[in-house]
């Protein structure tokens, strides 16, 4: 794959290595999203189909990407929170263990310890201090599942470094004691693939706009068969079956649309943001998260290696995403000098924990690298 920055805005000052935190919308997104506005101007022309049809083609393209078989298993929401609220309220459980790994992203964290004083707690994995510290924080994840595990609430990646985590393997697991994997994916799916035929998962949640190149404030989840009789958080018309017969929507309906669509967020069907999320995902279709991977990879490969002999700290190829990846400090590198070095090179990354986060994608050029690579060099050289 060539690199895809004609379908970007970005300005050519700036080296933005930060997909991870906001994604910058392509030219055909911001479109989509004008297009939308412009639909509101005349109301008129907002058919009773207008409020089903994209909303399915978006639950199809998703599909598609995660490998789902079935769209209707897709829902839009706002927010992870949103996505992971619905979760929390339908647990087939009364009680047992929540594991979540160290420094999970908080809207991955909060919903689970409300649910502290209903009988459940929180098991936190922590990072293990060693050499092989990917292989060993999933070693520690799998030895960490039990009979009392009811849930492994984690990212296919960790969000602040690039972990990967083995949720092949943490499923198969969970089958054993008869637990539920929930997969926050916003820092992954898009640009790493993810099969659910393989993966299984009971739920993955994504806000959009992130990898998925969407807008903010719209996300999807995935809802598999064990939510499929849940109670979702809010009662709105549009989940409520036969809610497409606009005349008859005084004839309330006790039953919601079959399988997940009843988790759908109330105005799913959002003229704006709608599109903008579908017209990103069709492209991601297009590219593939496979050659997002194999692209990122060998824009940053001789970087990593030049920085690993700088004495800064990366994961092991085998247990880092290619799209995302932590970089530790050198012991000799001051922080403050390498913040103003940034600042100066006008390279975007970001600090999260105790790692720099850079996040490139198929935007990012030789150009960008070679800025990020002189700003890392300069704390360490000028001391």
């Amino acid at each position: 794959m060539k690199c895809q920055r004609n379908k970007f805005l970005l300005q050519r000052k700036n080296a933005y290595l930060n997909c991870a935190y906001m994604s910058p919308l392509m030219k055909k997104v911001e479109n989509a999203g004008i297009k939308g506005i412009k639909q509101k101007r005349n109301p008129a022309k907002v058919k009773v189909d207008d409020f089903f049809h994209e909303s399915d083609l978006l639950r199809e393209a998703f599909s598609r990407l995660i490998s789902n078989e079935d769209p209707d298993r897709v829902v839009i929401i706002p927010s992870v929170s949103y996505g992971l609220a619905n979760v929390c309220r339908n647990l087939p459980f009364s009680d047992g263990e929540i594991l979540v790994v160290e420094h999970q992203f908080p809207s991955n964290i909060y919903p689970w310890q409300a649910l502290e004083s209903n009988g459940f707690k929180l098991k936190y994995i922590s990072a293990p201090d060693s050499d092989r510290r990917g292989a060993s924080w999933n070693e520690e994840i799998l030895r960490s599942i039990g009979e009392q595990t009811r849930v492994v609430a984690i990212g296919h990646i960790h969000w602040s470094d690039g972990t990967l985590f083995d949720l092949v393997a943490i499923r198969k697991r969970l089958d054993e004691v008869g637990g539920l994997l929930i997969i926050d994916g916003t820092q992954s799916v898009g640009a790493l693939p993810f099969d659910a035929k393989e993966i299984r998962p009971d739920a993955l949640i994504c806000a959009g706009y992130k990898w998925l190149l969407g807008p903010y404030s719209i996300g999807l989840a995935y809802y598999g068969p064990a939510f499929d009789q849940g109670n979702p958080i809010e009662e709105n018309w549009i989940n409520r079956l036969h809610s497409e017969n606009f005349s008859g929507l005084v004839d309330y309906q006790e039953l919601y649309r079959p399988s997940a669509l009843r988790y759908e967020v109330g105005e799913h069907s959002n003229f704006i943001l709608v599109p903008m999320l579908l017209k990103g995902i069709n492209q991601i279709l297009k590219w593939t998260p496979e050659k997002i991977q194999d692209y990122t990879k060998v824009l940053m490969q001789e970087t990593i290696g030049e920085l690993n002999d700088l004495g800064y700290q990366i994961e092991e190829e085998t247990y880092r995403a290619s799209h995302l990846f932590g970089v530790r400090l050198a012991p000799n590198v001051n922080g403050e000098k390498l913040n103003d070095a940034f600042k100066r090179y006008r390279v975007s990354v970001s600090h999260r924990g105790d790692a720099i986060r850079i996040s490139p994608h198929v935007y990012n050029d030789e150009m960008d690298v070679r800025k990020l690579l002189k700003a890392m060099k300069e704390p360490i050289f000028a001391s």
